[in-house]
């Protein structure tokens, strides 16, 4: 499980930087059309807004980090049964299992 973990938060923090190199200023006097200029500045939009989530999963992975070695790790707290990993990794702020999040 760890490993996982690992792996997601260096992806997710890969995936950070990429937004951040996607998401810079739009020069003014770039040589692009007014409508091509307001896509870019709409896409840029988007891709702030997915970087916010992205370091928000990032900080979640790793608080999960930090309480990987509790007892109660990785359990629903509805059920006591374990949480499926990959829902772990995708939606590591929910602490229940899928049948009791349902």
């Amino acid at each position: 499980m760890l490993l996982l973990l690992e792996r997601e938060i260096k992806k997710t923090k890969a995936t950070i930087e990429d937004y951040k190199l996607s998401s810079g200023p739009i020069a003014p006097d770039d040589a692009i059309g007014r409508i091509s200029r307001m896509d870019a500045i709409n896409n840029r939009t988007i891709v702030q807004t997915a970087q916010r989530n992205a370091e928000e999963k990032l900080k979640k992975l790793e608080r999960m980090r930090e309480g990987i070695d509790s007892p109660d790790f990785g359990k629903c707290i509805n059920c006591g049964n374990k949480i499926q990993t990959g829902r772990v990794i995708l939606k590591p702020e929910s602490p229940y299992c899928v049948k009791c999040a349902g």
